[in-house]
């Protein structure tokens, strides 16, 4: 099976303009962007053929070069990353037999979350997208709430049913829960990585479906799939003790730079 992975990215990201190029310290004072954090984080995955950057914008393009990476303009009329994902497969002759993902705002991404997501979706045949889901500790919970009564949009939940196909997506809290749970205490919350898997055909077909009511009020492009009864598979992994977080706004930096510097990275 021969995989692709696209990292999709935009400047003008809606809630934080420009943030593929912000520079995030880590653990020996090197900046490196959040795209090159990011593509760093790709070239840790097995099992991947061909890695490339996906952008619109002369100056993401021309920093991505810089490192080294591959890169496939886009137009600007991509939507989101799944549209962006479907013209640079498409440019790139559309011979892939899987297409991965990994958003450009993902650099913790552990390697095994792709891997096992990669296998998730080679095990079910009647899903045709997959997407990683992590179950919420007791204090990652308790951060979701801060972020909501803040007014932030933080992490992005999932819930799903007993077959492990998607029954929602949502940016607020869910499934909701009275309880208070201690800090290494699993709960039935599960924060959605944003990191996805298509079959080829399900690709295709995203950007000629309209965006749905529910995709258009979440601003969660994984919805469109659901609005149209596609299934999409929830591939539950494991933190294995790694902390992990996007950067969704600008106060998510700082966090950021502190998880590298705990890990190591340089």
């Amino acid at each position: 099976m021969s995989v692709l992975l696209v990292i999709p990215a935009r400047y003008a990201s809606t809630r934080y303009p420009g943030k593929a190029l912000v520079e995030l310290t880590g653990a020996t004072g090197a900046k490196k962007t959040l795209i090159h954090r990011s593509w760093e984080a790709a070239q840790a995955v097995s099992g991947i053929d061909r890695v490339v950057v996906a952008t619109d914008d002369a100056r993401i393009r021309d920093a991505a070069q810089g490192f080294g990476a591959e890169v496939v303009m886009t137009s600007a009329t991509c939507g989101n990353g799944t549209e962006r994902c479907a013209e640079a497969h498409d440019a790139l002759g559309a011979r892939f037999d899987m297409v991965v993902n990994l958003q450009g705002d993902a650099p913790l991404t552990p390697p095994w979350f792709i891997d096992e997501l990669v296998a998730g979706l080679a095990a079910h045949p009647t899903a045709e997208v997959a997407t990683p889901v992590l179950r919420a500790s007791g204090r990652a919970l308790r951060g979701f709430h801060e972020d909501r009564r803040a007014g932030r949009v933080g992490a992005t939940t999932a819930v799903f049913g007993i077959d492990r196909k998607a029954l929602y997506f949502s940016k607020e809290v869910i499934p909701y829960t009275a309880r208070d749970y201690p800090d290494a205490a699993p709960t039935p919350v599960f924060h959605h990585v944003g990191v996805y898997a298509y079959r080829p055909s399900a690709l295709a077909a995203y950007p000629r479906w309209q965006p749905g009511a529910l995709e258009q009020l979440e601003g969660l492009e994984q919805l469109r799939f659901l609005e149209r009864e596609r299934p999409v598979l929830c591939v539950e992994v494991a933190a294995r003790g790694r902390p992990f977080w996007e950067v969704n706004n600008p106060e998510d930096v700082p966090r950021i730079e502190t998880i590298l510097g705990e890990l190591g990275v340089v």
